[in-house]
């Protein structure tokens, strides 16, 4: 058998319920959203019970989400299955991060609930919008960008699939001019321009939390969203730039497959990112640990390989 990976959902993923069925599942789940809700009161309630609005605005979004991914994180490890690699989608790298032991969990959670704070605010300052462009290459999506107003290339996720970030006076144009290419928009449920220069102040005062922030080396190799590469001794490098540069997610998936990995585990609230590995390379294995249904699935098929 290969290597597994775990990899951790970004934005977008979030829905009312998530993470209440693997905390119902497990214990070690269960005292995951309990210290962190106890560092942040309502965030569990909120992952059970908080309406669309809520859960959209990025300062409820991060911090919702990454208790939903360190709690299907501790489910697998109560479980015996563990990480030999680890990555993030954009939001998801800080849990990756926390996964890999570069931040123990309280220190993960402090990191990201100031994150969503500082691109909250970046957002309000500067209103942008998100959409994924289908069916075309990735030199004509960067074509169109290039010849509209504060529109951004943003999110590499495969091949014919780049997401774009645009003002939001812009976002038609981008829409219009995807369709007259042969291809299609999608239009993201996220509250910002991320992965941009909209998020450039936000990349600045996040570079100063992190470097008050007791990170350390981690115990399992993490792959960065900008480099596509595992962490070098820069961490606080690496996560600022995140959040003002494209991710590279098919770039990193092909170079965690290149290392030995033949299995990846999303942990988080959807299915996008095992979508998308799937699209890169159909020979890997993946699983998706959303519900108590997703974690027994994993563990069955990964224990009966071991």
């Amino acid at each position: 058998m290969g290597k597994i990976a775990f990899v951790f959902s970004g934005q977008g993923a979030q829905r009312s319920g998530m993470g209440k069925e693997i905390y119902e599942a497990s214990a070690a789940a269960r005292e995951v959203f309990d210290k962190l809700d106890g560092i942040r009161g309502g965030t569990k309630q909120m992952c059970f019970e908080g309406s669309d609005e809520e859960l959209m605005q990025t300062g409820n979004t991060q911090p919702c989400l990454f208790a939903v991914e360190m709690a299907a994180a501790a489910a697998l490890n109560e479980a015996g299955i563990s990480p030999d690699m680890t990555a993030g989608f954009s939001l998801g790298e800080i849990a990756a991060l926390t996964c890999s032991g570069t931040a123990a969990l309280e220190e993960g959670f402090k990191i990201v609930c100031a994150r969503g704070e500082l691109m909250q605010k970046a957002a309000e300052q500067f209103p942008a919008a998100m959409a994924a462009v289908l069916k075309l290459p990735n030199e004509e999506v960067e074509r169109i960008c290039a010849g509209l107003d504060r529109a951004y290339p943003v999110n590499y996720n495969c091949e014919g699939q780049v997401t774009c970030a645009a003002a939001k006076e812009t976002m038609p144009e981008l829409i219009a001019a995807a369709k007259a290419a042969g291809g299609r928009a999608v239009p993201l449920k996220v509250s910002g321009g991320f992965h941009s220069p909209f998020m450039a102040g936000a990349a600045e005062e996040f570079a100063v939390v992190l470097r008050d922030s007791k990170l350390r080396k981690g115990s399992i190799p993490l792959y960065s969203n900008f480099t596509a590469e595992p962490y070098d001794d820069n961490p606080t490098w690496l996560l600022s730039q995140q959040i003002c540069s494209p991710v590279r997610w098919e770039k990193l998936v092909r170079n965690m497959i290149a290392a030995g990995c033949d299995t990846f585990i999303e942990l988080g609230a959807g299915n996008t990112l095992v979508g998308l590995i799937n699209r890169i390379d159909k020979s890997v294995r993946t699983f998706c640990v959303t519900d108590k249904a997703g974690l027994e699935n994993a563990v069955a098929a990964l224990t009966e390989i071991k």
